[in-house]
């Protein structure tokens, strides 16, 4: 049966008034215009820092590496030939001079603070947290210890000697990077430790005619043995910072970097000034400036140059490491260590054997192979950073 037409238009028209009811009485009508919502502004992410600028940055570390491998040894070396004879004092220089990093870290704040004013966004003061701070105040105590075997070898050892012995860090770095952090290993780092570790045994074995004057026999072999625990203890060292990076939990930046080495020579500070304290080195001091060598106010100078020349070292090595890898910190530690035997000839005359001179060609040919390595290897990637800054 076909529906009544009448009636279906008359409920059309009731349906179309109910309509027009309901609009009319509705708080978004035609008098209420509708404006679209905003678009919810994303920030855009921080710009990839440039390939030109982790060069840089990674060429700054590694000057400083370079000062701090070539210059700390032998300003060491200079306190005890002149007449320094605390060795617990010339450790505490290795990280003594610490305060020097709250200077980029404050520069660094205010650069960010500048930059989030803008957003009213705070800005923070601090990156580092308990984890990190608890791994590093553990490595750092590491550092002191290393210090302190370092030091009192090279209290006993010429500089070329005890350069030389320094270089077989760059076998135990390479060994414990492989545990540590799974460092991958080609023909060339391979080649490359080959090469420098030939080039300490070829050193090593002209040590004899190296005993400086008013070191004993038995001096000569404690130095030795403390100073091959050193390079030991320094080749874990480095894969440890790079573990430390990778097991954070955090973004690593230059910034944190910075915070990472102040935790890590505090820490070793702490060790030396106890060890001062119990073998009273503090009052030893003032009679050291007295009857030092080269005069009272030159003491004081080398004991300055000393911390800063060191610090200078501990932020490349750790810049490094941020940069490239622990490895490639090693090996341009190595890399140095014939520049350091030379200038221990030039400024100390000290003795240059031929043994000395095959070494620093090992050494040489050692690094350019290893660098010709990752350039094979990656073309492209080769001073990059693994983080941006």
């Amino acid at each position: 049966m076909e529906p009544n037409s009448q009636e279906t238009e008359k409920f059309l028209a009731m349906a179309a008034r109910s309509l027009r009811s309901r609009i009319n009485t509705c708080p978004l009508n035609a008098s209420h215009s509708i404006t679209p919502a905003k678009p919810i502004e994303k920030k855009p992410p921080p710009p990839e820092q440039s390939t030109a600028m982790k060069r840089a940055v990674l060429f700054f570390n590694s000057i400083l590496l370079a000062v701090g491998s070539c210059g700390g040894p032998l300003i060491t070396r200079l306190y005890f030939v002149h007449g320094g004879n605390c060795v617990w004092l010339s450790s505490w220089l290795q990280s003594g001079g610490c305060p020097i990093i709250l200077i980029p870290l404050i520069i660094s704040y205010f650069f960010r603070r500048r930059a989030a004013s803008g957003s009213g966004n705070s800005t923070k003061m601090i990156f580092v947290k308990l984890r990190l701070f608890l791994s590093a105040a553990a490595i750092g105590l590491i550092i002191g210890f290393d210090n302190y075997l370092y030091t009192y070898g090279i209290a006993r050892l010429p500089v070329s000697t005890s350069a030389l012995i320094i270089a077989c860090q760059l076998a135990f770095t390479a060994a414990f990077a492989y545990l540590l952090v799974n460092q991958r290993f080609t023909r060339y780092s391979i080649m490359a430790i080959v090469l420098m570790t030939t080039g300490a045994a070829v050193l090593a074995s002209h040590t004899s005619g190296d005993l400086p004057a008013g070191v004993s026999n038995k001096q000569y072999r404690a130095g030795f043995l403390t100073t091959l625990s050193a390079a030991f203890l320094y080749g874990m060292i480095l894969p440890l910072v790079e573990l430390t990076y990778e097991k954070s939990k955090q973004q690593i930046t230059y910034t944190l970097v910075l915070e990472i080495q102040l935790i890590l020579s505090v820490f070793a500070t702490i060790l030396s000034t106890v060890g001062m304290l119990i073998n009273n080195n503090f009052q030893e001091i003032g009679r050291e400036a007295a009857e030092f060598g080269l005069g009272e106010t030159k003491y004081y100078v080398v004991l300055v140059m000393n911390a800063v020349i060191w610090q200078s070292f501990f932020l490349g090595a750790v810049g490094v490491i941020f940069s490239s890898s622990s490895l490639f910190s090693g090996v341009l530690i190595a890399v140095m260590l014939p520049a350091t035997e030379i200038l221990g000839v030039i400024f100390l005359k000290e003795k240059f054997h031929a043994e000395k001179g095959v070494s620093l060609v090992l050494n040489l040919c050692g690094f350019v192979c290893y660098f010709l390595g990752e350039i094979k290897n990656d073309p492209t990637k080769t001073l990059e950073l693994q983080t941006t800054a």
